[in-house]
This record gives structure tokens, C-alpha cells and sequence, in this order.
């Protein structure tokens, strides 16, 4: 029985965007071993009959002995466990799970790249000075021929081979974790106020304010219903540099300007009673979950002109693109929406057709099984 063990710098990323992949191995036969920093998603993960193991690592955190003391607690883990393969999702866990891979010897490594992240934004000091670091760990990282890379957009992958950081043979594009299609089922729109909705993490790199302030011109405008609501789903990221403090959040509530719902466990739902998603992020990034989840559910998005976002986004098929941090350009694209039904018809229709063709949780997975395949049996 092969072992497989995946890796993440949170249990809320394994459980909610890699469960899907762990059951769809254990069906096949693998073993399959979790391990994160310690969170409530860990139970859950037991409670669906998996191991789970717990891992000192903090995503902020760049303070060498503590990188060290993760570095060598993960090493430990796979010489004790020694798996067969370990796939690594988000950026820590690749640069410090090959670099222990190796030194323990397992034969097969697999590393997600979600998104480049913020040491390659280039947006302060302390960022230029990590990306050097980061371009030489990558490098040394991933040499090993055993090491393959998988990236969720072109883009990254680019990015990637032109900086000499993997070989282009190594190196392969399956865009997302993929989407539960029957949770995030087809519905038709709700009756009653027009509702947008942005799910994510209350980030302002999310786009979070940018929202804010399109809804404000929106409102100034008078164009739409008096009554419309911008709904925001999900909570401030704790030790991110980027999360909105809660009083800000609660303040636009005061204002009437939107509404916060905070954390929901039941996402699809949110889509249900929603007309339009949004995601102004301002950031390149993997492909965001939330806009797959929501073209599923049959919604038409409205997104930004990065990677990620973009690659999914067909302006004026299935959505509309707009210029990062644009809250005119951002708000003159949902007022189309919010003002034309028939339109929001057509691109939601067109968003579901397209995640059934390429984004299922089964395409996605039989997908990376093969890799996986492909790396046992090399």
C-alpha cells in the first residue's frame, strides 16, 4: 500500500481544499497522512478516518531558529513515517518539505504552488529582500529529479522556469483543487434584493476595501434599488500583515454601507442567495476557489486582470475583468451586472459549463493521481 502524505502550512487548507484528493487516494488504496500546524480542522480530518500529525510551523514567522526548529521537526516526520511520496501545498511547506524529503529520503516529492505569495510582490522593503532568499531556496529546493511542481496557472509557471527555479520537464499546470459540482449545484437566482457577494479571507489584498469604496460610488449613484446589499463572507487572516481589523469591518456595517456574515461553513448556500460574486483581489494568485465554487453554483463573476482571476475569467462570457484597485472600474462592472438579469443568466450558465469541463474534483484529481503515478513507478 503506498504512502502518501500531505502537507500545508494550515489544516483549514487541507481539509477544505485537499480532502477531496486524500479520499479519492484512500479509494484507490494509498495510505494517506496529514500534517499542519495544529488547528480545529485537525479533528475533523480524524473524524473522517484519516491520521493527522501536527507540525510547529508559522506562516509568518521568519526568525531563524524557529525555521530551523520546523525545518528539522518535518524531517523527523518523514524519517519516522517514511512515505512513499509527500505532496506539499503553499509555499513553506514546499521550500522546507523537499529540502526534508531529501534528507529523509523519500523517493517521490510534489509541491502545489498556489500563488507566488508575498515575499514575490515586491510591495516593501522586507519583501525585496526575502525574494533573492526565496529564488536561491527554490532553487535548491527543487533540484532533486525526484521533485516535480505543480502550478494552478500559467503564469506562475512562467514565472518559474524563466527564473531558472525548476525545469520546465518537471514542471505542470493543473489549474485548482477542483470543485464539488453537486454541492455547488446550479440554482436559480433568489427573488428579493439584489445580492453581491465576496467570500474570502478579509484581506485588503482580497480587495476587500476597494469593494467598499465601489460600493459607496454605487450607492451615490442611485442607479440600482436602494435596497441592494453587498454581503462579505469570511474572517480577518490572525498574523496576516494584510488582514482588515474587525472594528473597520463593523464600521462599514455601521454605515450601511455592507454587510459582514463573517465565517460560514455553508458557502454554497451564501452562492444561493447570492446574484453576482465578486473577487477584486490585487494580488496574482493561484486560481481562487471561491470564483470556481461560485461559477458551479451558476453565478457571474466579476474579477481582476491578474493571474488567477483571469485565468478563469472570460471578460464578457462568464464574467468581467477589471483593473486591480479600480473602485470606479469595479463598480461600473457590477452596476452592468446588477442591471441586466438576462446577462447574468448567460455568464453564470457559461461559468458552470465551463467547470464541468475542466475543474470537477474528478478531473482535477485523476490529474494529479497521475503525476503521483508517474513519480511511483518511475
Amino acid at each position: 500500500m503506498p504512502k502518501v502524505v500531505l502537507v500545508s502550512n494550515t489544516e483549514w487548507y487541507l481539509y477544505n481544499y485537499r480532502l477531496a484528493l486524500g479520499e479519492f487516494l484512500r479509494d484507490r488504496g494509498f495510505s494517506v497522512l496529514w500534517v499542519s500546524p495544529p488547528g480545529p480542522y485537525a479533528d475533523k480530518l480524524q473524524q473522517r478516518g484519516f491520521r493527522w500529525l501536527p507540525w510547529n510551523l508559522g506562516r509568518q514567522t521568519v526568525a531563524p531558529w524557529r525555521e530551523m526548529g520546523a525545518l528539522a521537526q518535518i524531517t523527523r516526520i518523514y524519517r519516522r513515517e517514511a512515505p512513499d511520496l509527500v505532496h506539499h501545498n503553499t509555499i513553506k511547506p514546499a521550500i522546507y518539505g523537499s529540502l526534508a524529503a531529501r534528507w529523509a529520503g523519500v523517493p517521490g516529492v510534489i509541491n502545489s504552488i498556489t500563488g507566488r505569495g508575498y515575499v514575490f510582490l515586491d510591495r516593501d522593503v522586507r519583501a525585496r529582500l526575502l525574494k533573492p532568499l526565496a529564488h536561491h531556496l527554490y532553487r535548491f529546493a527543487f533540484r532533486a529529479a525526484s521533485c516535480l511542481a505543480i502550478f494552478e496557472n500559467s503564469t506562475d509557471r512562467a514565472y518559474f522556469l524563466e527564473n531558472g527555479l525548476i525545469p520546465p520537464q518537471r514542471a505542470h499546470l493543473i489549474e485548482s483543487s477542483g470543485v464539488d459540482a453537486e454541492v455547488f449545484a446550479a440554482s436559480p437566482e433568489p427573488e428579493g434584493p439584489l445580492v453581491i457577494a465576496l467570500v474570502s479571507r478579509m484581506l485588503w489584498d482580497k480587495g476587500v476595501g476597494v469593494l467598499a469604496e465601489a460600493t459607496r460610488l454605487l450607492r451615490s449613484k442611485k442607479t440600482l434599488p436602494r435596497d441592494f446589499r453587498v454581503v462579505l463572507v469570511g474572517e480577518p487572516d490572525e498574523g496576516n500583515p494584510a488582514a482588515i481589523p474587525p472594528d473597520q469591518l463593523r464600521a462599514w456595517e455601521r454605515e450601511g454601507l455592507l454587510e459582514w456574515w463573517g465565517f460560514r461553513g455553508d458557502v454554497a448556500e451564501v452562492f444561493r442567495q447570492s446574484h453576482i460574486v465578486t473577487l477584486p483581489t490585487m494580488y496574482a494568485e493561484g486560481l481562487p476557489i471561491s470564483l470556481l465554487e461560485a461559477a458551479a453554483s451558476q453565478r457571474p463573476l466579476v474579477g481582476t486582470t491578474l493571474p488567477g482571476s483571469q485565468d478563469f475569467i472570460e471578460d464578457g462570457v462568464n464574467g468581467l475583468l477589471v483593473p486591480p484597485g479600480d473602485p470606479a472600474a469595479l463598480a461600473a462592472a457590477l452596476e452592468k451586472l446588477a442591471l441586466d438579469p438576462e446577462l447574468r443568466g448567460r455568464m453564470g450558465a457559461a461559468g458552470r459549463k465551463r467547470v464541468l469541463e475542466k475543474y470537477t474534483h474528478q478531473k482535477i484529481n485523476t490529474a494529479t493521481f497521475d503525476l503521483y503515478q508517474q513519480l511511483l513507478t518511475g
